[in-house]
């Protein structure tokens, strides 16, 4: 396949939103985030912008705190 052909910039489009369609379908929102402060998991509610927190702790995150003090 030639670039010059009429064909490739139509089959390169159609790569590239396959490629974006396929990032837009695996995106998990709902993963669990650490809140560096507090080391406290929370979920960011998608509707109105807020963190909605799960009352539980990364224990990595914990410890890494407790080495700094």
């Amino acid at each position: 396949m030639d670039i010059s052909s009429k064909k490739f910039p139509l089959i390169l489009i159609f790569v590239l939103v396959g490629i974006l369609l396929l990032q837009f379908v695996t995106n998990d929102n709902t993963a669990p985030v650490i809140d560096p402060e507090t080391c406290e998991l929370y979920i960011q509610d998608s509707q109105i912008g807020a963190k909605k927190y799960l009352n539980e702790f990364n224990s990595k995150c914990l410890d890494f705190k407790n080495l700094n003090k």
